[in-house]
Parts: structure tokens; sequence; C-alpha cells
């Protein structure tokens, strides 16, 4: 009895959490709701920094979401309000910074780290080749023919 009334309790608290959790942004229009659930997971919370403002509980991520909400219902598109977003946070609100000369580092880092890799790789590699000469190899045969 008693583990039955602990199953009910823990079913109504976590169905008033849920019910807690109903989004609190009403649209119209579903496409309007659809575009608010996008921007809200591509904006980031500048206080969270790694987190979009979807997830934050933060208060600016908070006040973001009221004004995505509020620039959705006056028909803006995904474009313009990412781009006033940008404007007021910077391009570190959105999570797809875009190439400029301030950010091409971002993109040219990981592929210059890549060629210098291979190239000495492939540099240490040929080293190692050059160094055995044909003595060497010579006594290896002799060793291998000896084991058969």
């Amino acid at each position: 009895m008693l583990k039955l009334l602990l199953v009910a309790l823990g079913f109504l608290i976590s169905v008033s959490s849920s019910m807690a959790m109903e989004d609190k942004f009403k649209f119209d229009d579903p496409k309007q709701a659809a575009l608010f659930l996008e921007l809200t997971k591509v904006l980031r919370c500048p206080k969270c920094q790694n987190q979009n403002i979807a997830d934050s509980d933060a208060m600016i991520a908070i006040d973001l979401k009221r004004k995505v909400h509020e620039l959705v219902s006056k028909g803006r598109t995904k474009q313009e309000v990412v781009d006033y977003m940008k404007q007021r946070y910077g391009d570190f609100v959105f999570y797809e910074p875009p190439v400029n000369s301030m950010t091409i580092w971002l993109w040219l880092l990981p592929l210059i780290f890549i060629v210098a890799t291979l190239t000495w790789i492939i540099r240490s590699r040929k080293k190692v080749v050059q160094q055995i000469d044909h003595s060497q190899l010579e006594k290896a045969q002799q060793i291998l023919e000896r084991d058969e």
C-alpha cells in the first residue's frame, strides 16, 4: 500500500512539474511557433556562453526569448531576427559565426593544423626509411632465412 502511495505521489509531482514547463509563448500560426523554437535553439545565451536560449534559465536568456517572441509575432523572418540579435550582442550570439576578417582564423586554424601534422608525419617516415641502409637489410634477411 505504501509503495502504491509513493508511486502515485511521484506521478503527481512529475505531472505538475511538466505542466510548469509548458510553453509560455503562444502563437496564432504554427509556422511562427516553429520559427520561434528554431531561433531559440540557434541563439546563444550571452551569460551561459555555450547554451542556447531555449535551454537557459538566465534572466538575459528569458529576455531574449521574449524579444524573439515579439519579433516573430510581428512577422519578422529568421534572418531579420538573427540580424537584430547580432546587432545588439555581436556575432557571438549566433552559433554559426560568419566568415569575415575577424573569424577567418576559426575556420583556417584547424585546416592549417591538419596539413602541418600530415606534413610532419610524412617527413618523419621518410627519415626513418632513409636511415635503414642496405647492410642492415641484408643482415635482417639472413636472420629471417636462418629461422626458417
